[in-house]
């Protein structure tokens, strides 16, 4: 798979993108069919993330009323609508050098109540400075970083280093030819790079941080649960003073014009939020500040993935009760006595 994967990116002229659109929807249904164990993971995953939103609306209309249970129905519908974004991300990606820089602007665009304010902040003609953003792994990132440099600043990102040497050469260039500039995980003194990057004018530097691969992470509460996310977003924003924003990408039915334009039915939403006030954690020690930064924006984070949940591609196991707590480092003791009770 992975060597048709390759050789599609490489020739991306070779079969109608619509085509290899349409071979990764089957996939997708072909897997979410026979309940693969990633569907299995994902629906896990999104149950908390139903539940969650089920609880918060009744008690917004009712403080005392309890939640309607999630029925399964409804989660194998966005589960499946979960896995046909997860595969349509796959395609698009692998097919970027069939399209010129039109027909990709017409399929994202910037919208949220920190857009303005991170444009005005990153601008030349503004405060010419640069953000850190942390985002989640939602909808098409790779289109954001590309329309970012248009309409608000280039990026420097991280990729993760992946075993599959081909694969990670693909994704590489292809981020590459969007033009951002990609460090990789293990790269040595990653943080200190990134800091240089910020510290130089009109840079974003986005960080997909909803889940931290190593064996570190900070833990932080997140739909009615606990989820351990990635460190740099907070340690990048406490250690440079900088403001840090946050992104939620999802999908959008396109008409019309863009459209046309765009030469797909579907196109993406960028809504930046925020900015957090780094300033607001400057009493704390840095650890705890690093920690409460981290709740902060995951709190933003995660009311974005409840409005969109289909568009959140997290088929691997994040929240606590999914996590096998023995291979992570830094455990709080609550929370491993928590998991022991739970147990």
């Amino acid at each position: 798979m992975t060597n048709v994967m390759a050789w599609v990116a490489n020739h991306p002229r070779v079969l109608p993108e619509r085509v290899v659109r349409g071979a990764f929807l089957a996939a997708a249904d072909i897997a979410w069919l026979l309940r693969v164990g990633s569907v299995r993971q994902l629906e896990r995953n999104l149950r908390h993330v139903l539940t969650w939103s089920a609880r918060d609306a009744a008690a917004t209309v009712d403080g005392n009323a309890p939640a309607a249970p999630v029925g399964r129905r409804t989660l194998r519908r966005i589960s499946r609508q979960g896995m046909r974004s997860y595969f349509t991300y796959f395609s698009e990606a692998l097919t970027v050098g069939a399209s010129d820089r039109e027909r990709l602007l017409a399929r994202i665009r910037g919208a949220g109540d920190g857009l303005d304010s991170l444009i005005a902040f990153t601008s030349p003609d503004g405060a010419n400075s640069s953000a850190p953003i942390a985002m989640g792994h939602q909808g098409n990132w790779d289109y954001d970083g590309f329309w970012a440099q248009f309409d608000v600043a280039p990026v420097t990102t991280v990729a993760e280093r992946l075993a599959d040497q081909e694969m990670l050469d693909v994704f590489v260039s292809i981020r590459e030819r969007l033009g951002m500039r990609i460090l990789l995980t293990g790269t040595p003194h990653l943080t200190e790079r990134l800091e240089e990057a910020l510290g130089t004018p009109h840079v974003l530097v986005p960080l997909l941080a909803d889940r931290d691969l190593s064996r570190h992470g900070e833990f932080v509460e997140a739909f009615g649960s606990t989820i351990r996310v990635a460190r740099g977003p907070a340690t990048l924003a406490y250690d440079t003073g900088l403001p840090l924003y946050v992104a939620n990408t999802y999908r959008e039915r396109l008409s019309g014009a863009r459209r046309r334009a765009a030469s797909t039915p579907y196109g993406y939403v960028c809504e930046v939020s925020g900015p957090v006030d780094i300033d607001m954690y400057r009493g704390l020690e840095r650890e705890k500040a690093i920690h409460a930064i981290s709740q902060a924006w995951v709190d933003v984070w995660a009311r974005g993935i409840a409005a969109h949940p289909e568009d959140w591609h997290m088929l691997q196991p994040i929240f606590l009760e999914d996590l096998d707590l023995s291979r992570l480092r830094d455990v709080p003791e609550s929370l491993l006595a928590k998991a022991r009770a739970d147990g």
